[in-house]
């Protein structure tokens, strides 16, 4: 499996008449017909919807400092799981999905997903019309995965991340919305993902993903 790059920095407010117009932010809070965090690690944006702006922060992990309450949703290796944003997405960007196995001894309840264990099983693609990146996600509020049938049986961290670049023409310009689900696989098989990433850690503000006009490309 491969990885691409991508990230970092929230679009300013503007003001109109003097009242201050939020930028339209959105978070990733239930899979499936689950209610908001009932599976997924409640993000500290919950209120806000805010995006990670640092990529060397441990909050580029799964945007959470807590995961206390949540439960573990039981999910057969080869099947789909679909995150729900609490309101469309509203930036042109990517959509990934990485997957995090928990190590022995732990569980998804108590792991915090640190070290190289994340491995992608979902990379949105672009489209270029007219010179410009697009990407089907935006407007949409439901995003799905396929666990891969070959993923060995166990508990797992899915973490699901949307990429805003309107604003990455800019150092720092990109955004990044994330949330991570606790899941147990079963049916799974013997097989051995790679490669495996840190977050923080698999992205550098400097990479080639993370600073681009989207507005003005060839292809």
């Amino acid at each position: 499996m491969k990885f691409t790059t991508a990230l970092s920095v929230a679009v300013a407010a503007s003001s109109v008449n003097g009242a201050t117009l939020q930028p339209r932010h959105y978070t990733f809070p239930s899979i499936g017909s689950s209610t908001a965090w009932q599976y997924v690690r409640q993000t500290d944006n919950y209120q806000s919807n805010g995006p990670v702006t640092d990529v060397s922060s441990n909050l580029v992990r799964c945007y959470t400092s807590s995961n206390k309450g949540v439960a573990t949703q039981s999910v057969a290796a080869g099947s789909s799981v679909t995150f729900k944003a609490n309101q469309a997405v509203f930036h042109q960007g990517p959509i990934q999905f990485y997957m995090a196995k928990v190590p022995s001894g732990q569980t998804a309840a108590t792991w915090d997903g640190s070290g190289n264990v994340w491995f992608k099983i979902y990379a949105e693609k672009a489209t270029v019309s007219n010179g410009a990146l697009s990407w089907a996600s935006l407007n949409q509020a439901s995003f799905s995965a396929t666990i891969p049938k070959n993923v060995p049986s166990g508990e797992y961290l899915l973490r699901i991340e949307h990429i805003a670049l309107h604003g990455a023409s800019a150092a720092n310009g990109a955004q990044l919305y994330i949330s991570c689900a606790q899941l147990s696989v079963t049916g799974g098989g013997s097989g051995s993902p790679s490669p495996l990433v840190a977050f923080p850690g698999a992205y550098k503000n400097t990479d080639p993903g993370l600073k681009v006009n989207i507005y003005s490309v060839s292809g």
